[in-house]
């Protein structure tokens, strides 16, 4: 959720309409949540749930063996998936974009917190929000230390997808 946040955050900051909303089931806790993002240059009047989404991102690969974590997914679609494994099961048509975020959060924040490593990647494989302007909502979400260690995580992230491409 703190993702999506912070994803519709960055596209506000440049401005564009965006909303942010999490899906929650009536699992128990620790079940894996959704949570969506929605930008666009025009209002966002639509309230619901996002069944055919242009991106996915994928915290968690142990995911993909349980959930369908690619349903919807459009043609020219890209899925930023926290894994550096083979991805089986990918549809076709769709650019799979592999990063091993644990690692890079490991290494920058000390904790296994993926959330702004795979926003950075996101904002390089897509173009859809700026590393300024994913920067600046990182600094306005946290403070000081934790900020700039998160900004790192994010350009780290962001620097290797765009080096790749």
């Amino acid at each position: 959720m703190t993702a999506a946040e912070l994803i519709a955050m960055a596209a506000f900051k440049s401005n564009v309409y965006s909303q942010a909303f999490p899906a929650f089931g009536v699992e128990r806790r620790g079940a894996p949540v959704q949570a969506f993002v929605r930008f666009d240059d025009r209002k966002i009047r639509l309230r619901s749930q996002i069944y055919e989404p242009d991106y996915i991102i994928v915290q968690d690969i142990t995911l993909l063996k349980d959930v369908n974590v690619f349903a919807g997914l459009k043609e020219g679609g890209i899925a930023v998936i926290n894994t550096e494994k083979d991805v089986e099961n990918a549809p076709a048509g769709v650019k799979i974009l592999k990063i091993n975020a644990t690692k890079i959060a490991l290494d920058v924040l000390g904790l296994p917190i993926e959330n702004t490593t795979l926003m950075g990647a996101f904002a390089a494989a897509t173009g859809e929000i700026s590393l300024d302007a994913l920067k600046a909502s990182l600094n306005e979400r946290f403070a000081g230390p934790l900020a700039e260690k998160n900004i790192r995580a994010a350009e780290t992230a962001y620097n290797i997808v765009k080096g790749e491409m």
